[in-house]
C-alpha cells in the first residue's frame, strides 16, 4: 500500500469524517480508487464503523444518459432515497477514466435529470447542516485528471498528495493550522456587510450582510482550503470575468462573463460553448441567481486543472456559484445547479470589505 494513501485515507476517515463506534459509512468510488476504497473501509472497521462499498463502473452515465427515458431521467432511486437518510458518515472519491464522456449528451437531458434530483440533494444538504451527516468529496489520480491538468500521471500525484497535505509526515497539523488561520478570517469577516471585488472586466458589489462565512479546513472536501458564504441573493450587481473554463457534464464553457442587476443574471457571454451555459442558466429560478461567494486559500494548489475540487481553492482566487445557497451560512437560494467559476485576482485584482482592503493581486491585507 502506497504510504501516500493510507495517510489519506487516515486522513479521512479520523479527521474529515471523524468516524465513531457503530456509525453506517458510504464509500463511493469506480475501481480507480479500489486502493483508497479499501483503506477506508479497513480504517472504518478499525474504528468500529460500519463500512458500504458503492461501486460505479465507467461509462454507466453515458448509457444512463443516452438511453434513458423521459420518466428515467425524472426517476428518483429508491434506493438513493434510504441512502441520504440512512448514512452518518460518507466519502465520494472522484475517479474517472475518461472527464468527457457526456459531451455529446444533449445538455436538457443533463438539466432535466438534474433538476429531478433537487429534493434528494436539498435533503442531503439539510442532514449535513443539521449535523446529522459528515461527508467528504476527494480524488485519486487518473490518467483521465492529468492530462486535464497537463501533468504527467506522476507529477499529478505529486500535486495531489502535497494539496492534501499527505507529501508530510505530520500531515494532520497542516490541516489544523489551516483551520486555525482561516477561523481567524472568518472571525474578522463576522458582521461585515459589503463586498467589491476589482479586476480585469471585473466590477462586481454585493452585500453579505447578516450571512456567514464557513470555515473550510478538510472536513468536507479533501483537498479544502477557502472560507464561503452565501450573499444576500438580491443583491448582487455589476459585471465579472471568469479566469479559467467551467468544466461541466464534459464540456468546458470558456471565456464566461457575467453581468447581474437586482442579483440576478441578465447577460451571460462564453467564448466556447454558450448554448450550453444558458441552457443551465434556464435551469430554474435560482439556476441565474449567486448561492456562494467563496475565496481561495489552499498554498498547495497553484494551478489550475480543471477540477473543481483543487481550482476552486487556489490561493488568490475567488470564486462565485451560481444555484444553490448554503443554508449553514445563511443562503436562501434553491436551485439544482451550482456551478462554480473562478476569477483570478492574482494579477491587479482586490477585494475590498466595508469600503477597506482585504486582499490585493492575491495577497490577503486584513489584519486580525
Amino acid at each position: 500500500m502506497d504510504v501516500h494513501t493510507k495517510r489519506l485515507a487516515r486522513l479521512i476517515v479520523d479527521y474529515s469524517l471523524d468516524v465513531g463506534e457503530g456509525q453506517e459509512v458510504a464509500i463511493h468510488g469506480t475501481p480507480l480508487a479500489g486502493s483508497l476504497m479499501k483503506e477506508i473501509y479497513r480504517r472504518t472497521l478499525e474504528r468500529g464503523g460500519h463500512p458500504h462499498l458503492r461501486v460505479s463502473l465507467p461509462g454507466i452515465e453515458e448509457i444512463f444518459y443516452r438511453v434513458a427515458r423521459d420518466g428515467q431521467l425524472d426517476h428518483v432511486s429508491g434506493i438513493d432515497r434510504v441512502a441520504v437518510d440512512l448514512f452518518d458518515a460518507g466519502v465520494s472519491i472522484m475517479s474517472s477514466q475518461n472527464t468527457r464522456s457526456l459531451t455529446r449528451v444533449p445538455p436538457e437531458r443533463l438539466s432535466r435529470h438534474q433538476l429531478a434530483q433537487r429534493p434528494l440533494f436539498e435533503r442531503f444538504m439539510e442532514r449535513i447542516t443539521r449535523g446529522e451527516l459528515r461527508w467528504c468529496g476527494t480524488i485519486v489520480p487518473t490518467n483521465a485528471y492529468a492530462q486535464d491538468a497537463e501533468m504527467s500521471l506522476l507529477e499529478y500525484s505529486r500535486f495531489l498528495y502535497k494539496a492534501c497535505g499527505v507529501d508530510r509526515d505530520d500531515y494532520l497539523d497542516v490541516w489544523k493550522d489551516i483551520s486555525r488561520q482561516q477561523s481567524r478570517m472568518v472571525d474578522y469577516l463576522r458582521g461585515k456587510r459589503d463586498v467589491h471585488i476589482r479586476g480585469e472586466d471585473t466590477d462586481l458589489t454585493f452585500s453579505i450582510e447578516g450571512r456567514r462565512f464557513v470555515n473550510c479546513d478538510g472536513r468536507e472536501n479533501m483537498p479544502d482550503g477557502e472560507i464561503f458564504t452565501s450573499p444576500v441573493e438580491d443583491s448582487v450587481e455589476g459585471k465579472i470575468r471568469f479566469s479559467y473554463p467551467v468544466c461541466e457534464g464534459g464540456r468546458e464553457i470558456e471565456e464566461i462573463a457575467l453581468e447581474f442587476e437586482r442579483g440576478r443574471v441578465v447577460k451571460a457571454r462564453a467564448g466556447k460553448n454558450e448554448d450550453y451555459l444558458k441552457k443551465m442558466l434556464d435551469t430554474d429560478e435560482g439556476a441565474r441567481v449567486v448561492g456562494e461567494f467563496g475565496i481561495g486559500n489552499n498554498p498547495g494548489v497553484d494551478r489550475f486543472t480543471r477540477s473543481i475540487l483543487f481550482d476552486e481553492k487556489i490561493r488568490g482566487t475567488i470564486h462565485l456559484a451560481l444555484g444553490l445557497g448554503f443554508e449553514e451560512a445563511g443562503g436562501r437560494n434553491k436551485s439544482a445547479i451550482h456551478w462554480d467559476m473562478i476569477c483570478d485576482l492574482r494579477r491587479g485584482g482586490e477585494i475590498r470589505i466595508d469600503g477597506e482592503l482585504f486582499s490585493k493581486d492575491g495577497e490577503f491585507c486584513w489584519s486580525p
